[in-house]
């Protein structure tokens, strides 16, 4: 009686009334599961020298990851992880402008932390792959285990196209499957919908620059990268 007594008080203690900061929590807690799975199958893929995962296997993780973090706080931020769909939600006016930039930063910060952990998981590996030397090129980089970074044949111009098509395929595909006067998706298997979705995108669509599709996802880790001592060249385009 004394312990239920005693754990109802400490959740209304903990229990967070305010609606922005809620929504803010969990838009920042589903970032975080969706770029802490999607790097870790990175750098589980790169560190073993791809004996321990490959392309697929880095895929399917990013994938998946866009599925836990819809289930982790689609009901209450709507999880969207990304400040090209918060803009695009904006545009068809179902997410308020003034939210906008809340949203980027909350996604942003959400995404550099996810990288720390990373860091910190793959540490040992890193260092052991790398030799000792972090590095954005050659053949023991770990730069792309955050960030994505184009083919050597890419050129700006098509870097930037390649981008633009792939996120709004993805914005288009999100939209569709929301749209209830569509095919209605079985209710509470819609993040696995847009799972495939997003797998379907770097199936066919990841050759060029890696299919991040969120600057969010590329721009928090990158920025880890730059503090944590890859230095300046992570915003070269190399």
């Amino acid at each position: 009686m004394g312990t239920t007594s005693f754990l109802a008080r400490a959740r209304g203690l903990l229990r967070i009334r305010n609606q922005l900061v809620r929504e803010c929590l969990a838009e920042l807690l589903a970032t975080f599961m969706l770029i802490l799975i999607t790097l870790s199958s990175s750098a589980q893929k790169i560190t073993s020298l791809e004996t321990k995962g490959n392309l697929l296997t880095s895929y399917l993780g990013g994938a998946l990851a866009v599925m836990v973090g819809i289930y982790t706080a689609g009901g209450i931020s709507g999880a969207h992880m990304n400040p090209a769909f918060s803009f695009a939600m904006c545009l068809i006016k179902q997410f308020p402008w003034w939210k906008f930039p809340i949203f980027v930063v909350v996604q942003t910060f959400g995404s550099f932390i996810s990288a720390g952990v990373v860091y910190i998981l793959y540490y040992d590996a890193i260092w052991h792959y790398s030799n000792g030397t972090l590095t954005v090129s050659g053949p023991r980089e770990t730069a792309s285990i955050f960030a994505t970074y184009p083919a050597d044949y890419v050129s700006i111009a098509n870097g930037f196209l390649d981008q633009v098509i792939g996120t709004g395929v993805l914005i288009v595909g999100v939209m569709g499957i929301m749209d209830t006067r569509n095919k209605a998706v079985p209710k509470g298997l819609e993040p696995v919908v847009v799972a495939l979705l997003v797998l379907s995108i770097e199936f066919s669509m990841g050759a060029n620059c890696g299919c991040p599709l969120n600057p969010a996802r590329d721009f928090g880790p990158r920025l880890f990268t730059y503090v944590a001592g890859w230095g300046p060249e992570v915003f070269r385009w190399v």
